[in-house]
């Protein structure tokens, strides 16, 4: 006889960001401080009904690692638990970077409330710059795999999180929403391969589509990045929204 589906168990039954707050809250500068100073540590509130993703960081410890600070906005990566929060998010040692393309090391963990909904994100950024400096200058120094022979680069990645842009990082930081539609675009144009002046119309409303997907598009100004991007007017790009929707 067919049984009803287990009930998805909720870890941190919280049903506010203040509860969440206080708990998490304390965590943060004590996680940062054991780490050192490369190790920042983020809590984002993600429990409104209508969520502003360009200011969602309520609590941060060593911020000067993404530039960010409270009040800050959320990486791509909330975009994409926004679009379908039942999906288990939750990920850690994935790769990222920063703005400024420094790689970083990072976790997440997405608290839900009794109800099962994503109400916070707490992240963990490690920069690490000291770490592949230290792994090319051992490189360097090895006298049986000195830099640049084979198998020299492969080895110094392998130690923390595999080798510098091996491939596209998951995650990007910036200190401003701005910074993170921009790259968001561009994922969106690199998937097609082609170069955003041999486009044509079908091929840009798909764009379209996926950024409007991914919650882009809900964004202030995102349209008007997008259209830029993808070298139309503003009213073309609307107009091309209008449509990928539609076809949805």
């Amino acid at each position: 006889m067919p049984t009803d589906p287990a009930p998805r168990r909720v870890a941190v039954p919280f049903e506010t960001i203040d509860e969440v707050l206080a708990v998490y809250g304390p965590l943060l500068p004590a996680i940062a401080a054991a780490v050192g100073p490369r190790c920042e540590v983020v809590l984002h509130d993600l429990s409104a009904e209508d969520v502003d993703l360009s200011a969602t960081i309520v609590a941060i410890a060593h911020g000067e690692v993404s530039g960010r600070d409270v009040g800050g906005p959320s990486s791509n990566l909330g975009f994409e638990v926004l679009a379908d929060g039942d999906e288990d998010h939750d990920a850690f040692g994935y790769g990222g970077r920063t703005r400024d393309g420094r790689e970083l090391r990072s976790s997440s963990l997405y608290l839900r409330n009794a109800a099962g909904r994503v109400i916070a994100a707490l992240c963990i950024n490690y920069d690490l710059s000291a770490v592949r400096a230290l792994q090319s200058l051992a490189a360097a120094l090895d006298p049986v795999r000195p830099a640049g022979s084979a198998g020299a680069e492969g080895a110094a990645g392998a130690a923390v999180g595999g080798a510098p842009g091996a491939e596209a990082p998951q995650e990007v930081l910036g200190a401003d929403i701005g910074d993170v539609v921009e790259d968001m675009i561009t994922r969106a144009i690199a998937e097609t391969g082609r170069e955003p002046g041999a486009l044509g119309r079908d091929e840009k409303v798909r764009i379209v589509r996926r950024l409007d997907e991914r919650g882009v598009t809900r964004v202030g100004d995102a349209m008007r990045r997008i259209a830029a991007r993808l070298e139309v007017s503003r009213s073309t790009a609307y107009q091309y929204l209008d449509e990928a929707r539609r076809r949805a």
